[in-house]
């Protein structure tokens, strides 16, 4: 028996899946980030790494030996030429890995590179041919139409874009809640909420929080659920920055429907990532706004995780090959 093997890597974790040839999960490994653009090629190299090896082990658990076919990594940041290069090198480094107990069988043809948001895609519909609407610590759409047709929107990290993701609904629901300190913006329970959960004793002491403490984009996307609270509980500010969230992505999923898709498309778009499990019925909102432009458009959850998506893309473009 062969197998395949499905990375997820992104900006807080690494995902592996290993698959039979049947489509069926044997096991699963998790680690840490893998993000090359953010963390660097060797931290990204041992979070990978690590991750395939906690799925082998656990395969080993319930099978004599593992021979990879075909391998798909779908990594966050990836997505130039110079990217590909970049983890064709790490394949390489994996496959000369003393640490792992794999038996490699791979050719150049039976590796697949991508962006995670095309995992995304193909794990949460179970096919190539949708809209993928992912939001998290960032936030980017991505579709594919049936002639193998794409657009992105979105994307460019968390100082050029990112927008409605975690890391901006928090920065600007802290900008909100200075300007209202200041007496420039609206009242807002987000001073409050703040400085209760950060345990400050004046909202002041963003200051030292935020900057004398170095914190990174993911402990500031952390603060989202404040903001997702406070708007749930009926605060105005709040909301207006949740309504806001919404728009950017009603505006960037009908960028990707109209430069791909017909306006009678039937097809459907997957909504993944943290931001989408909010109190404050922001996948509700979504999903109104952008039936009401496109009426045939089915708005769903994941039915499966981005590294099983790898993994399918594995298995097909193996089949594909052969």
């Amino acid at each position: 028996m062969s197998y395949v093997l499905g990375i997820d890597g992104g900006g807080s974790k690494t995902v592996c899946i290993l698959m039979d040839e049947a489509r069926q999960i044997i096991s699963r490994g998790q680690a840490g980030a893998s993000n090359y653009q953010s963390i660097g090629v060797e931290a990204a190299f041992l979070s990978i790494q690590a991750a395939i090896h906690t799925a082998i082990n656990a395969a080993l658990q319930v099978i004599n030996s593992v021979t990879i076919k075909a391998i798909c990594l779908g990594l966050a940041g990836v997505s130039r030429p110079e990217d590909i290069a970049v983890v064709k090198k790490l394949v390489e480094a994996l496959k000369n890995s003393h640490t792992l107990p794999i038996i490699w069988d791979l050719t150049s043809a039976n590796i697949v590179i991508c962006n995670d948001a095309l995992i995304a895609l193909v794990g949460g519909i179970g096919n190539a041919v949708g809209i993928v609407v992912a939001v998290g610590t960032g936030s980017i759409v991505f579709g594919c139409n049936q002639q193998g047709e794409t657009k992105k929107v979105g994307g460019w990290g968390y100082i050029l874009g990112d927008e409605s993701s975690a890391y901006k609904i928090a920065v600007t629901g802290m900008q909100a809640a200075l300007k209202a300190y200041d007496g420039r913006g609206n009242p807002t329970r987000l001073i409050e909420d703040l400085q209760q959960h950060l345990g400050l004793q004046n909202i002041e002491d963003l200051i030292e929080v935020i900057y004398r403490r170095g914190w990174g984009v993911q402990q500031i996307a952390a603060l989202a659920p404040i903001v997702d609270l406070a708007a749930a509980s009926g605060d105005e500010v709040a909301n207006n920055i949740i309504d806001d969230a919404v728009k950017e992505l009603v505006q960037a999923t009908s960028i990707v429907m109209n430069t791909i898709f017909s306006p009678n498309s039937v097809l459907e778009v997957v909504t993944t990532g943290s931001v989408w499990r909010c109190r404050c019925n922001i996948h509700q909102r979504f999903t109104t706004e952008i039936i009401q432009q496109f009426p045939l458009v089915k708005v769903i959850f994941p039915r499966h995780e981005p590294a099983y998506g790898a993994a399918l893309l594995a298995i097909e473009n193996r089949i594909n090959i052969n």
